[in-house]
């Protein structure tokens, strides 16, 4: 028996347009240090409205635990944790999980079952706050969902999208731009530029328009798994916890979200999916993943140097030949542009900095004869999936599927994801709704469709067709050899031979031990092109309670400086892109630096569950609604 009471109820019925209602700062878990005593927030509709008719499957939360005193001995996991049941539950509110959350409510309002309920948890506190991307957008899959998306006579149309106007692709030496033949898959005609970070925030309003039951501020961590072993939904992680592992006089409980099936669609590297990756053994007949690291800005720059809808990409310089990447320039809105670097995370070199690697291209003339008399005023970086065809997981399991880049469906050569995510949702989402009409409300859900249909698809067909690509620069022609074949196969080939190159290594296994390579030095920043990396953290408005358990999880922070400290010399602080990991010199250690985790900086990139070389930081979800708050990314 619960030994809780319920603190708010909200009647589903009817939710969407009473949320419409609730100021979105009511909705929003937030937290400072400065706030550390208060509660935490969520959104309670019925503190400000009341709510008409029959509570139909209550939605409800955990009171906080005002204590008296801490007892040591007390176990949270000793209160129950409320729950809540839906049709289809959906973690991750990215373009992926809401195309999926979009598309079944479509098809539950065209049959007339507006009570079907699906229900998304995103761990950022408002929509959109922790999406990156360059971004030109193909937009066959937004077509699909909304045909009208930029009709002029759509009042909820979206309004930020700029029509790519012309591609240039560029080699770059230090100093000179090397004009090349853009590749057939770099074909931007048709495509739009957007903020990846406005167009999500879009889909979810049209997302709470159709019935989805939207909560931001919610950070699932954990999932839950029937008798029989398959998924029975996902808990949220308990708020009020201290730094020490003890309940705080604010403590609450997670909650339970019990679905018939359950999405995955956290984005790269997400948390969870590692857990049903593993669990079920998804990665049997394919090949591990492979990432890289975009770094980002937008700028405002002067009128006279802004080429509305250009896209440019470059390659070479700074990156040594043996490292895989590129940059890109897009010219968007009014007077902006997103540039970027996107780092392969197989590179061998320790001493390398993806953070400093980009603000040196930003002073390759190229860059900054644009940037020169502008304004920074935004920054940010992600991990994104590289491994492409090779790496395609199974994407369905008992009571749950994989969509979008958590499964990993970038295609790289054409720099864009966002279609293909957005189609694998819609994909699962068709698959869902026809094994719920036809199974019993008992019985386990198995996506059989799902897999079907995407073997089918152009999402399945777009990757075939460029699959040796990546992996040509990891054979042992090295780069040039890639650039030579990856042209054969963009103009010649298109993906019609016999064979499949595979991925040689993992991105951590790759790494060299720092005695090993040349050591490399950055500029000093300058404050106008370039920037220190807390500037630029100060620039994606991230913010974690500083009492709470960090969620970059290393077991023993000493074994972990022993092992890794003297083959690779602080690794972890270059490859971070927000200034978390760091080693001190502390003459009471061993090795006279002590590893130093600072979690208030993370900017959710995941890169360091990805590179770490001994596999042995975890990357877990914090409390909700904390992280980065983009703008304009």
């Amino acid at each position: 028996m619960s030994t809780s009471a319920p603190l708010r109820v909200l009647a589903r019925r009817g939710a969407p347009s009473i949320r419409s209602k609730i100021p979105r700062s009511a909705c929003t878990a937030s937290y400072s240090s400065s706030l550390a005593a208060a509660p935490p927030r969520r959104c309670n509709a019925t503190a400000a409205f009341p709510i008409a008719g029959p509570a139909i499957r209550a939605f409800s939360t955990t009171r906080p635990r005002h204590l008296a005193s801490v007892d040591d001995s007390f176990d949270p996991k000793t209160i129950e944790r409320e729950s809540d049941e839906v049709d289809v539950c959906i973690v991750g509110g990215g373009p992926a999980g809401l195309s999926a959350a979009i598309r079944l409510k479509q098809l539950a309002n065209e049959n007339g079952n507006e009570d079907f309920r699906v229900l998304l948890l995103e761990k950022a506190g408002e929509i959109g706050a922790h999406i990156l991307s360059g971004a030109v957008i193909n937009p066959v899959a937004v077509k699909e969902l909304f045909p009208d998306w930029l009709d002029e006579a759509n009042e909820n149309r979206f309004d930020n999208a700029t029509p790519a106007t012309s591609d240039t692709f560029r080699f770059l030496t230090q100093n000179r731009a090397v004009p090349l033949p853009p590749p057939p898959q770099m074909n931007n005609h048709g495509n739009y530029i957007v903020s990846l970070n406005q167009f999500t925030k879009w889909l979810g309003e049209r997302a709470e328009e159709v019935g989805v039951e939207v909560y931001p501020g919610f950070a699932a961590s954990e999932v839950l798994y029937k008798p029989d072993g398959s998924v029975l939904g996902v808990a949220t992680n308990d708020l009020g916890i201290g730094r020490n592992g003890k309940p705080k006089d604010n403590f609450e409980r997670g909650m339970e979200f019990h679905a018939r099936v359950t999405f995955f669609a956290e984005g790269c590297h997400g948390s969870l999916t590692k857990q049903v990756v593993k669990k079920f053994d998804l990665r049997r007949d394919s090949q591990h993943q492979t990432y890289g690291l975009g770094v980002k800005e937008v700028w405002e720059v002067q009128p006279e140097k802004f080429r509305k809808g250009e896209v440019v990409h470059s390659m070479g310089y700074p990156l040594p030949l043996d490292t895989y990447g590129g940059g890109w320039l897009y010219h968007f809105g009014d007077n902006l542009v997103s540039i970027g670097l996107v780092v392969a995370l197989d590179y061998k070199n320790p001493w390398m900095s993806p953070y400093g690697e980009f603000q040196k291209m930003k002073q390759h003339p190229l860059y900054r004869s644009v940037l020169e008399g502008g304004k920074c005023i935004s920054y940010g970086a992600r991990a994104l999936s590289e491994g492409g065809f090779q790496s395609i997981p199974k994407v369905a399991f008992p009571g749950g599927a994989l969509i979008g880049d958590s499964a990993g469906f970038v295609n790289v050569p054409q720099v864009k994801g966002t279609h293909n995510a957005m189609r694998t949702g819609m994909l699962a989402a068709e698959a869902a709704w026809g094994a719920l009409a036809e199974g019993s409300e008992d019985s386990s859900v198995f996506l059989y469709d799902y897999e079907d249909s995407l073997r089918k698809s152009s999402v399945w067909k777009e990757l075939k067709e460029v699959r040796n690509m990546r992996p040509s620069f990891q054979t042992p022609l090295g780069a040039v050899g890639g650039v030579m074949y990856s042209g054969l196969e963009a103009f010649v080939f298109k993906g019609r031979v016999p064979w499949t190159l595979k991925h040689r290594h993992t991105d951590y296994g790759a790494t060299k031990h720092a005695d090993s390579c040349p050591k490399i030095e950055y500029p000093k920043p300058d404050g106008k092109i370039t920037f220190d990396i807390l500037t630029s953290v100060s620039r994606t408005g991230t913010n974690h309670e500083e009492d709470e358990p960090v969620h970059l999880q290393v077991k023993d922070w000493d074994a972990h400086t022993q092992e890794t400290w003297p083959k690779y010399k602080g690794l972890e602080n270059r490859f971070c892109p927000a200034g978390v990991y760091e080693y001190v010199e502390d003459d009471s250690k061993p090795l006279g630096v002590r590893f130093q985790i600072n979690s208030q900086n993370c900017i959710h990139c995941k890169t360091c569950d990805i590179k770490a070389p001994h596999q042995d930081i975890n990357w877990a979800v914090p409390q909700g609604g904390e992280g980065p708050k983009y703008y304009m990314t």
